[in-house]
């Protein structure tokens, strides 16, 4: 069956960084677009990046030129580089995994708590 697994969240000061990862199995991994997504308590779940299987980008504007997101296919892994950290950035992080038709191609990870805080 499909996994997505995050880890690399965790607690850190603001202006810090932190590098989630998200380790995918049961699916081809370089045909699959890849995004993260982040929901804060009370808070609809948003698109945070997005990286195409033809390594096309793009990035929520309140995290442009903060947040890196990269792939390795080999690995079959996904990253997200956090650097500049702020406390609006707190959240549950979720991978997402998805290709056309949606319908039966699009899967989450279980989400790792990030938290900015001093």
């Amino acid at each position: 069956q499909v996994q997505l697994v995050e880890t690399g969240g965790g607690l850190v000061q603001p202006g810090g960084s932190l590098r989630l990862s998200c380790a995918a199995s049961g699916i081809i991994f370089s045909i699959y677009h890849m995004g993260w997504y982040r929901q804060a308590p009370g808070k609809q779940r948003e698109l945070v990046a997005a990286i195409t299987s033809g390594r096309n980008t793009n990035y929520a504007d309140s995290v442009k030129g903060r947040f890196t997101i990269s792939r390795d296919n080999a690995k079959n892994t996904v990253y997200l580089q956090m650097n500049n950290l702020k406390p609006e950035d707190t959240a549950v992080y979720y991978c997402n995994a998805q290709r056309f038709p949606l319908k039966d191609n699009n899967y989450w990870g279980q989400g790792t708590q990030v938290t900015v805080s001093s």
